[in-house]
């Protein structure tokens, strides 16, 4: 019988796995390569989530001093916990567009492109892989709520982790597009040094969007950090009456929570699939 090419669509009597079984395999490979770097990468993943812990127990604490909680509506630290939460799926969700440059430099994306898979379903992999590993981090730190005076309700701890997770998505298709258009490593770090400050400062994370000047109002409205942000502090507030929501405004008026979630996803398909495109013209 003459054998069949590894990823042939279909097969006559079924033994070989057909080309999307191909596509699944790539995908579930590359996100268990992600975990096992995460499980055998322990003290760097501590020192990852320690900034965000610091900042949410020193700065939150020192400021929930100075700042009543009238002004917010809830204690400083638990206005600062979504932020907080931001920042720690953030990290990882970024390195996943390193790690693309850092594979090409090495040699080892040409290996991964040899595989009988699309380019796409790579991309894929490493947008899921990074996905994962983000919200697992920012699940860790969601033990930590209890410190900042959130009740540990199961309904919002899931709502906080569906949040992170959408963030989390978002974040990693961002980056990856930004890593399918760069060559150098050194690039995409300058690159992120530039934007991503102003970026957390907009998002709405360490104060209120609405005692910033008026001018910055419009560049936060375009800011998808402050919709994440935005999303997961509307999430508390739904089982925390009383504090603070509605950060990012439309002509003056909130936006829904539903409406940031769609824009969330809808931000991270578009990058995803632009980088995908981008990825599959590449040499």
């Amino acid at each position: 019988m003459t054998a069949l090419p590894l990823d042939a669509p279909t097969t006559r009597d079924g033994d070989r796995p057909t080309r999307l079984r191909h596509e699944l395999r790539a995908v579930h490979g590359l996100i268990h390569r992600d975990l096992l770097r995460l499980a055998g990468q322990r003290a760097h993943t501590a020192l990852m989530l320690l900034h965000p812990v610091l900042y949410l127990l020193i700065l939150g604490g020192g400021l929930a001093a100075l700042i009543p909680d009238s002004k917010l509506g809830v204690g400083y630290q638990t206005y600062l916990f979504p932020g907080m939460l931001m920042m720690t799926v953030q990290t990882p969700a970024i390195l996943v567009g390193i790690r693309l440059i850092t594979d090409r430099q090495s040699g080892y994306l040409r290996e991964l492109l040899m595989a009988p898979v699309s380019r796409s379903a790579l991309l894929l992999g490493s947008c899921a892989g990074g996905t994962l590993v983000a919200t697992l981090q920012g699940a860790v730190l969601l033990a930590l709520a209890g410190v900042v005076g959130l009740p540990y309700d199961p309904l919002l701890l899931t709502l906080l982790l569906a949040g992170m997770t959408l963030i989390s998505f978002t974040i990693t298709a961002l980056a990856l597009t930004l890593a399918v258009s760069l060559r150098r490593p050194e690039t995409f770090h300058t690159l992120l040094g530039v934007m991503m400050m102003p970026l957390l400062f907009l998002s709405g994370g360490f104060f209120p969007l609405r005692t910033l000047p008026a001018w910055t109002h419009a560049l936060a409205a375009a800011n998808p950090l402050a919709y994440g942000v935005d999303m997961l502090r509307d999430s508390i507030a739904l089982r925390t009456p009383g504090a603070v929501v509605g950060g990012v405004t439309w002509a003056g008026h909130p936006v829904p929570l539903a409406v940031k979630a769609v824009l969330l996803l809808i931000s991270g398909v578009v990058a995803l699939l632009w980088a995908a495109h981008r990825f599959e013209r590449q040499e």
